[in-house]
Formats: C-alpha cells, structure tokens, sequence
C-alpha cells in the first residue's frame, strides 16, 4: 500500500492535470516513443513561459481525467480519456500558440542509429559505389548477401542496395553493418497526433489546413447553394446577386430598342450604338457588364432582321405563286 507521501504527489498531479484542462483548454497530444529524458529535458525550457509539458504513467493520467470528468462534464475530458493510447503526453499551450510549440517540437529532434528488434519507420538504401571500409570487413556485406567488390585497397557496392524497409523489424545483422557504415537511419522526436480545443479532440491533420484552403473551401460552399437555391427557385442570400444579374440582363434586353433609359443602361447603350469604339475605349473590358448585355441586345437584333427577310420572302413566294 503507498504512503501518505506518494498518494499527495498522485493527488497534486490529478490536481494539476485537471487545472490545465479546465483552465487552459488547448492542448496538444504527443506521442513520445524513442525520446530521450536530454531532448524531453530541451522542449521543457525551450517552451518554458509559454507552454506547460506534461508527461505521467497512462494509469495516473486516466484516473485524472476519470476524476476530471465527474467535477467538470463540460470540459470533455472523457474524451480525452477514450482517445488516450500508447506511450503519450499533454503539451498545453498556455502562452502561446500551436504553431509555436510545433516549430519548437521540429528544432529538437534527434538522428538515432538502427537497433536489432526495433520497428523501421523509413526505407534506406545503400549507394551503390565506395564504403570507405577495407577488404576485411566484407563479411558484414555478406551476411545480407549484398553484392560487392574490392576497387583501390577497399570495398565497393556494385548496385544500389535496399537494407531497411518501412514496417519491418531491424536485424542484428543490418545493426552492425549501419554501425560499421556511421549511418543513423532514424530521426525521432515528439509527434503530434491530436489536438485538444473547445472540448473537442481531433486530428492533427487539422492543423496542416492552411488559411487558403479554407477560404477555397467556403466560396465552393457558397457557391454550391447559391447553384441549388437557383435550381429548385428557393431564393437565398448566396443566390441574389446571381438573380439581380440576370433580371438587370432581361431588363436591358426588354429596353434596348425603346427611348427609355436609366443611369445603369448608359455604358450598355454606348457599347449597342458602337461596339468597335467602345472596345476601343475599354481595352480592359471596364465595361464587364456592358458586353454581355449588348451581346443579348444584338442578338436579339440579329433574329428579329432574319426573321423580317424570312417574313418578306414568304410574301413575295405567295405573291409568285397565286400572282
């Protein structure tokens, strides 16, 4: 059974991890495998003032939020309590913003060496061409039966080899020979993998969305109702500038052949009374609006005239026929 000492430090914990949550809602989870306590010990002062680290076993963390929960519903700490798997942390921005403690999180990652048993989470290849190692050493190659030849006193790959693969477990065998090579395959350091905001937890990936895409995203929303509400005639706020266009264009049609005009028909009436000069006076298509309506105007003029010629030699075959 613990002492009185121990379960105040596990009582001061719980204390601390539900203030953070209840108090600074915005968090970052970590994934901390293969970090070192050096590098852990580098982000704790780089973010100090601005962010809180928080580490603990995940049975102490899921008793905090057990607790958390029952006192502050609200928060959505029993979130936080389903997401929780694996070797992980809080990082809470406290000062700061996210972008600020992932910046710090990228400038402390650390080059690691490969380890017989250890998963790898990258492909590497050999180069083909010189090691730099002597004739002696080539039963390492050997082992992996990697290709290989002696060229000037040392040993040379013939061809490109392929010695980790991303997934599969690192031989003892590919341990020594990277060793013998100098080559650390592995860059590790803490990675993000969710976001706690609002009561919320979600992805990671969220923060990767940049202010663009966003936008780019919205103005397609926009747009797809504005299309909608125009397909099945249900006016919406999306839609009315597309609806007042194309009543302006109907009406500039209806008046363009009567003596009737107002402020807005002024720059379409000059482009109907001559198009030539009034491109030439608007290189830049200033009068965007003024175009497309006289384009309706005049092909309104075009088929009432061939319509006129049709009308005429009908009459004129009538009169040829029963003449």
């Amino acid at each position: 059974m613990p002492n009185q000492e121990k379960l105040d430090i596990k009582a001061k914990y719980f204390e601390k991890l539900i203030d953070l949550c209840v108090n600074s809602p915005q968090a970052l989870i970590v994934h901390v495998d293969n970090v070192g306590s050096y590098t852990m010990q580098k982000i704790r002062i780089a973010l100090r003032g601005k962010a809180v680290v928080l580490m603990g076993k995940n049975s102490m963390m899921r008793k905090a939020l057990t607790i958390g929960h029952e006192r502050h519903p609200e928060v959505g700490m029993d979130k936080l309590k389903a997401n929780w798997v694996g070797n992980i942390g809080f990082i809470f921005a406290t000062n700061c913003n996210f972008d600020l403690i992932r910046d710090c999180l990228k400038n402390h990652r650390v080059d690691q060496g490969a380890k017989a048993g250890q998963v790898s989470n990258v492909e590497l290849f050999l180069p083909g061409g010189p090691t730099g190692m002597d004739p002696s050493q080539t039963s390492f190659f050997q082992l992996l039966n990697i290709p290989t030849k002696i060229v000037k006193g040392q040993i040379e790959l013939t061809s490109d080899f392929k010695i980790l693969a991303k997934g599969e477990k690192v031989s003892a065998s590919q341990q020594l020979l990277l060793n013998k090579l100098n080559i650390k395959p592995f860059n590790y350091g803490m990675e993000v993998v969710q976001v706690f905001q609002d009561a919320s937890v979600f992805d990671a990936a969220v923060l990767d969305i940049s202010d663009s895409i966003l936008i780019q995203k919205f103005m397609g929303g926009i747009a797809n109702m504005a299309a909608f509400g125009r397909e099945v005639g249900i006016p919406t706020e999306a839609g009315l500038p597309h609806m007042f266009g194309n009543a302006f264009k109907n009406v500039a049609a209806l008046i363009s052949e009567i003596d009737f005009t107002f402020p807005e028909m002024e720059e379409i009436r000059k482009f109907l009374e001559n198009p030539e000069a009034y491109a030439a006076a608007n290189p830049g298509g200033g009068g965007g609006g003024a175009p497309a309506a006289g384009g309706g105007g005049g092909a309104a003029k075009k088929e009432e005239k061939k319509a006129a010629v049709e009308e005429e030699e009908e009459e004129e075959m009538e009169f040829d026929l029963f003449g």
